[in-house]
C-alpha cells in the first residue's frame, strides 16, 4: 500500500493545485505509477450520456456513451465499481482497442449524484486486483468535492 500512498500523495498536490490541466496530469500520473494501465481516462455525466473528459493513451472512438451501455454505463447505472478481467467475454464492452484485455471503472460520486467516473483500460488480462479498486475508489473519493464546486459553478453561469 506504500505504493497506493505515493500516488495519493500526487494526487492530493494535482488537486490542491487545481486548473485545468488538474485531471490530465492525474492521469498520467496513474499511467506513470501503474504501467498496467495503458488507457486512463474520465467521463462526466452530461444529460444521459457520458462525455469523454481529460485522458492519456490511445484516442478513443467513444467520445459519448449512453447512460447504461457499454461497461462505463453500467458502472454509472449501477453506482458501482465495475472491474473486468477479460473484456472479450464481457457482452457490455464497447470495443476501443484491440490490445485491451480488462477494464475497471469507477463512478465519481457526491450528494447521491454520479458525476462523472474513471476508466483505465489494461492490455493485461485480469490486471486489476483489490489495490487497483481500493486506490481508484479513494481518488474518485477525493475528487468528488471538487467536481461537484466546479458542475455547480458551470450552473450558475
Amino acid at each position: 500500500m506504500d505504493s497506493c500512498k505515493a500516488i495519493l500523495e500526487q494526487i492530493d498536490t494535482l488537486i490542491d493545485r487545481g486548473g485545468a490541466a488538474c485531471l490530465k496530469d492525474l492521469c498520467g500520473v496513474l499511467q506513470r505509477e501503474r504501467p498496467h494501465y495503458n488507457w486512463v481516462g474520465f467521463y462526466f455525466v452530461e444529460g444521459e450520456e457520458l462525455v469523454l473528459g481529460p485522458f492519456v493513451g490511445a484516442p478513443s472512438p467513444h467520445v459519448r456513451i449512453p447512460l447504461g451501455k457499454g461497461i462505463c454505463g453500467a458502472a454509472v447505472a449501477e453506482r458501482q465499481t465495475v472491474v473486468v478481467a477479460d473484456v472479450n467475454a464481457d457482452l457490455r464492452y464497447l470495443a476501443c482497442s484491440l490490445e485491451t484485455k480488462s477494464e475497471i471503472v469507477v463512478p465519481i460520486e457526491h450528494g447521491g449524484h454520479i458525476l462523472g467516473e474513471i476508466d483505465i483500460d489494461s492490455h493485461t488480462p485480469d490486471a486489476f486486483g483489490t489495490d487497483d479498486r481500493a486506490l481508484l475508489e479513494e481518488i474518485a473519493r477525493r475528487l468528488a468535492p471538487v467536481l461537484a464546486e466546479k458542475a455547480a459553478a458551470r450552473r450558475q453561469l
